[in-house]
C-alpha cells in the first residue's frame, strides 16, 4: 500500500536544518519520508538519516522510498520523545539536526481502516502505533461526560464540547460506539444546525481532540523539546513543525527556556550562572504560503520553529 504524505513546509525546513553533507539528522516523525528525503538529498556518502516513527506501515513505507539515497540510513520505531534513548541504542552521542512533524500524516488520515477521518466509516482506532492498546474506542465508550468534555474543549477548542459529550454519553448507553460513522452522526446531532452551517465540519476539532488523546500527542512534547536540544551538536538545528496551538505553545516555551534561562531577577546582575543554550532562527513562526494553502489545504495551521544549538563557553 502507498504510504504518501505531502511534506508541509519542505523548503522552509530544509533551509532552517541546514543540511552538511557529513552530517546526522534525526526525522523524528518519519512519516512517508517526505522532508527525510530532502535531507538525504543534501547528504553524501558519509551523512547520516535516522528515521523515527511510531507507524511500522511509516518506516516500511519510507525505508523502500529511501533506498535509493547513499547516504546511511536507520530506521527506528520508536517515539521521538525517547529520541536519547534511541541515539544511545545507536551508539551516536549527538546529531546535527532534527526535524519533527507533529501531524496526523495523509496516509493515517486517507486509509479509512485506521480511523482517523469523520470522512469515512470505519472502526474508531486512531491508534498512531498499532501495537498500542489504547484506542478511541476506549476514550469514546469509557471516558466521563466530564473527561469527554474536558479534551474536547481543551484539544479540540471546541465551544460545544459539553454539549458533544452529553450525545456520546447518551448515545453509548443503549450501545456502545463502534464506528466513526456513527460518532460524527452524533457530534453532527449535537452541535446546532446553525453552527454546523459556519467553519469546518463539525467533527473536525473532536476528532482532532480525541487522536490527541489516545496517542498522547501533547504529554511528551514539552520533554521532547528538551530532549532534542540536548542531543543536538553545536551549531545544530531543530525544525519542528506544529498544527495545533497548544503544540506550538509547548515549542515556543520549551525554545524560550533554553535560551533565556537566567532566574535572577529582571534588571540585577545576573548571578545564577545559566548561559542560553540555543538561539531562535525563527523569531516568529514560519507560516505556509498562500500557494502552498492552495496545493494542500491540510497545510493551513502549519507553523515552524526553527533552533540552534549555541557552543558551550569556556
Amino acid at each position: 500500500m502507498e504510504f504518501s504524505h505531502v511534506p508541509v513546509l519542505y523548503e522552509e525546513t530544509l533551509k532552517g536544518l541546514a543540511v552538511r553533507p557529513d552530517g546526522v539528522y534525526v526525522d523524528g516523525t518519519l512519516g512517508g519520508g517526505g522532508h527525510a528525503a530532502g535531507i538525504c538529498s543534501q547528504l553524501g556518502p558519509e551523512g547520516m538519516l535516522i528515521g523515527i516513527d511510531r507507524d511500522r506501515d511509516a518506516l516500511a513505507a519510507a525505508s523502500a522510498r529511501l533506498e535509493p539515497y547513499e547516504c546511511a540510513k536507520r530506521f527506528i520505531h520508536s517515539n521521538y520523545a525517547d529520541i536519547k534513548e534511541v541515539l544511545r541504542g545507536l551508539d551516536i552521542p549527538s546529531v546535527d539536526g532534527i526535524v519533527a512533524d507533529l501531524g496526523v500524516s495523509s496516509f493515517q488520515l486517507d486509509e479509512e481502516k485506521r480511523g482517523f477521518s469523520y470522512m469515512h466509516s470505519a472502526a474508531l482506532d486512531m491508534r498512531m502505533d498499532q501495537d498500542s492498546s489504547f484506542s478511541a474506542y476506549d476514550v469514546v465508550n469509557g471516558y466521563s461526560r466530564e473527561e469527554l468534555t474536558r479534551i474536547i474543549r481543551e484539544y479540540g477548542e471546541e465551544k460545544w464540547a459539553s454539549r458533544i459529550a452529553e450525545f456520546i454519553v447518551r448515545e453509548r448507553t443503549a450501545a456502545p460506539i463502534e464506528t466513526t460513522g456513527r460518532l460524527t452522526e452524533i457530534i453532527k446531532s449535537a452541535v446546532p444546525a446553525r453552527a454546523r452551517r459556519e467553519g469546518p465540519h463539525p467533527a473536525k476539532r473532536t476528532f482532532q481532540a480525541i487522536r490527541i488523546e489516545v496517542n498522547d500527542e501533547l504529554g511528551g512534547l514539552k520533554t521532547a523539546v528538551d530532549q532534542f536540544i540536548d542531543v543536538l551538536a553545536p551549531s545544530g538545528r531543530m525544525c519542528i513543525i506544529t498544527f495545533h496551538s497548544l503544540e506550538d505553545r509547548i515549542v515556543k516555551q520549551g525554545i524560550a527556556a533554553r535560551e533565556n534561562p537566567c532566574t535572577c531577577p529582571p534588571g540585577l546582575p545576573c548571578v545564577c550562572g545559566r548561559k542560553p543554550e540555543v538561539r531562535r532562527v525563527t523569531k516568529k513562526p514560519v507560516i505556509p504560503s498562500a500557494s502552498e494553502i492552495a496545493a494542500n489545504p491540510r497545510a493551513r495551521s502549519a507553523k515552524l520553529r526553527v533552533a540552534e544549538k549555541l557552543r558551550a563557553e569556556g
